[in-house]
């Protein structure tokens, strides 16, 4: 055998010769269901502080006195 057609025989052996994509379809499909589960979970706190408002609103008047204003606005 010669060099040539060891190094033929070497390029015919590691070619498989398919779709590589196909084959590791798994990885995206994943990806994209963490990451539409993460959506869901930071969607989910939107609008979380304008739901209670009102109890909020009750509570800074129960304890408005209770809030004392030092320094920075602290």
């Amino acid at each position: 055998m010669t060099l040539a057609s060891l190094i033929a025989f070497a390029a015919e052996e590691t070619s498989k010769g398919g779709n590589v994509m196909l084959e590791t379809i798994v990885y995206p499909i994943i990806a994209i269901a963490v990451f539409a589960a993460l959506a869901l979970v930071t969607l989910s706190y939107r609008n979380v502080a304008n739901r209670h408002a009102h109890k909020a609103e009750a509570y800074a008047k129960a304890h408005a006195n209770d809030v004392q204003q030092t320094g920075h606005g602290h």
